[in-house]
């Protein structure tokens, strides 16, 4: 997984550069079964940390997707359009959800490392 950051709604963030790609963890993908639909967020729209971005439809539920940190969309994962399932089968990898161009590199900073993240579903 390398350098990822987490959030207690079970999103995770990787940054690359002044953006970052935003999904939702191996956990949640698992607690949520097989993913069906996904709305995505619209390319260019602007989002406060904490902003309901997205939604992911599975067999069991819809969940909401949360920003975690502020900016604009830059990319979306079109391919979840066709293949929702992606999030289950490689959620930190083709299951990207979106890309934000950060508004403040230091809110990633504020988010659960990998092992905090670990200690955190084991509760």
């Amino acid at each position: 997984m390398g350098n990822l950051r987490f959030t207690k709604n079970h999103e995770w963030l990787r940054v690359d550069g002044d953006k970052a790609y935003i999904g939702i963890s191996d956990y949640a993908q698992h607690a949520m079964g097989d993913v069906v639909f996904v709305e995505l967020p619209e390319l260019d729209a602007s989002f406060k940390q904490d902003d309901n971005i997205a939604t992911i439809e599975s067999v069991k539920a819809v969940s909401d997707v949360y920003s975690p940190v502020s900016g604009k969309v830059v990319e979306i994962n079109e391919e979840l359009e066709d293949e929702p399932a992606a999030i289950n089968e490689d959620p930190y990898g083709k299951g990207w959800i979106f890309a934000i161009e950060l508004e403040d590199a230091s809110q990633a900073d504020s988010l659960m490392s990998e092992s905090d993240y670990e200690e955190f579903i084991k509760k």
